[in-house]
């Protein structure tokens, strides 16, 4: 079983088998309170089934304080659990959903852009082309932001539809974690897709203080 952690827009965990069948899919809309409720999500997500083998948890974009306790979480329970921890960019779960939902209505889906709201007048973006032979979304470009009155010309430029996403898959996180593992492949590196500098940088010289 592997366990799917995301809390770079909401928080959700959820719990699939081998096969890809879902067992568990708890999620909370809420975009903050992240550390009050991932403990009884993870919990209810983690007795779904036999005991979880990996981990894979959304490496962002999203906000720093968000992501860091969706990852914190995933990397304390797979330590405790002695399992390995399998890294995912966030987007690439709402571009398998999108896509996968898309194959069963028998929809062909053309190039799309996984759009999220960043904050300060941005928004994150990241552009697929369908799947490949692995079967996870094809990544035409990796995330990047983009201002907001911008976003929609850049988009056409790069011959992407737009899609706004507010929530992310825990379960679409974890199989395209499955599927990235019976590939060999790497999806994301071990730190997190934040776009920007944090907003709060230690001083450069200590200040001087006259008597």
């Amino acid at each position: 079983m592997i366990l799917g952690i995301d809390t770079s827009l909401g928080t959700a965990v959820a719990a699939i088998a081998p096969d890809g069948e879902v067992l568990a899919d708890e999620q909370s809309a809420n975009p903050l309170g992240h550390a009050e409720v991932i403990g009884d999500l993870l919990r209810r997500a983690a007795s779904a089934g036999p005991a979880p083998t990996h981990v894979a948890i959304g490496m962002g974009p999203g906000p720093f304080t968000g992501l860091r306790v969706g990852i914190a979480t995933a990397r304390v329970y797979a330590l405790g659990r002695g399992i390995p921890v399998v890294p995912v960019p966030s987007h690439d779960g709402v571009a398998l959903g999108v896509l996968l939902s898309d194959a069963l209505s028998g929809v062909e889906t053309d190039r799309f852009a996984v759009v999220t709201d960043a904050r300060r007048r941005e928004f994150a973006y990241s552009v697929y082309d369908g799947l490949d032979d692995d079967g996870l979304p094809l990544r035409v470009t990796e995330a990047a932001l983009s201002p907001r009155d911008d976003l929609d010309t850049r988009l056409d430029e790069l011959g992407a539809r737009r899609y706004d996403a507010t929530s992310v898959s825990a379960a679409m996180i974890a199989l395209a974690a499955a599927r990235a593992l019976d590939a060999g492949r790497d999806l994301a590196g071990s730190e997190p897709l934040y776009l920007r500098s944090p907003d709060v940088v230690a001083a450069h010289a200590p200040k001087r203080v006259s008597g």
